[in-house]
């Protein structure tokens, strides 16, 4: 039997910009057509650091999952779960915000779970996500 070798998409994704500092771990991975993500933060692509405050990293958390979905042939559509990790319930305003920007339509969201968190150096909001990627 002779069969060609598959040519196999690299698992890892990641967002151009944004490290999970020295921890050796991609922003994602995508197997077949399901992503998902590790925890995303916040931080500004352009210099890799967390803004202090809950709407800059809010817009910077949903902007860099736009990122990581693109990046792994999906879009925002294709998310079916958000698991959502707050430092305190101070910052629900702003990740709302985000949410409703990024999700405009109430009849087509993806489930969420939003959990307090003792989250540590300056993260105030993270998100985890799994993705379908739909055929287009």
């Amino acid at each position: 039997m002779n069969s060609k070798p598959s040519v196999r998409r690299p698992r890892s994704i990641e967002v151009e910009g944004v490290t999970h500092g020295s921890a050796p771990i991609p922003m994602g991975a995508r197997v077949g057509n399901m992503i998902f993500s590790s925890g995303l933060l916040g931080k500004d692509p352009a210099t890799d650091r967390l803004p202090a405050d809950g709407p800059a990293q809010a817009k910077h958390l949903f902007d860099n999952l736009q990122t990581l979905l693109r990046n792994g042939g999906s879009a925002m559509e294709d998310v079916v779960h958000v698991t959502v990790f707050l430092k305190d319930n101070t910052h629900r305003e702003a990740l709302n915000a985000e949410w409703l920007r990024c999700f405009p339509d109430p009849h087509d969201r993806p489930a969420r779970h939003v959990q307090m968190a003792d989250l540590q150096n300056g993260i105030l909001m993270q998100l985890e996500i799994v993705a379908v990627v739909q055929e287009r």
